[in-house]
């Protein structure tokens, strides 16, 4: 089979899946998703992680477009930007009705 048009999508999909990859981004980006802009103090209170861990993951996240930063006095404060998500989810969908459209072709063919 040849590779799924939807490939072609607003936003190359692959540094969300990568950044999504790990547990610990997962879970910092299902915290963030409140709305809620937080601080790498809070987040380290909050993951037991060191400061130095959660830099690098929200570093990851934030080259991937899924967070943004702001400086807020002496931190810096991270917070959820949706649309790489929403973007994904999108390119997901694209590709499962490519993958339906090809199972029914395939079906319609077996049984002629």
């Amino acid at each position: 089979m040849s590779r799924p048009s939807a490939t072609v999508a607003k936003r190359d999909p692959v540094p969300v899946f990568a950044a999504l990859g790990d547990t610990n981004r997962l879970m910092l980006v299902l915290t963030l998703r409140d709305g809620q802009s937080r601080s790498i103090s809070r987040l380290t209170s909050d993951f037991r992680m060191s400061r130095q861990a959660i830099t690098k993951h929200l570093h990851v996240l934030e080259q991937a477009g899924i967070v943004r930063s702001r400086r807020v006095g002496r931190e810096n404060h991270f917070s959820y930007v949706p649309e790489p998500i929403e973007d994904v989810r999108s390119y997901l969908d694209r590709v499962c009705e490519e993958w339906d459209d090809a199972l029914s072709r395939l079906k319609s063919f077996v049984e002629d």
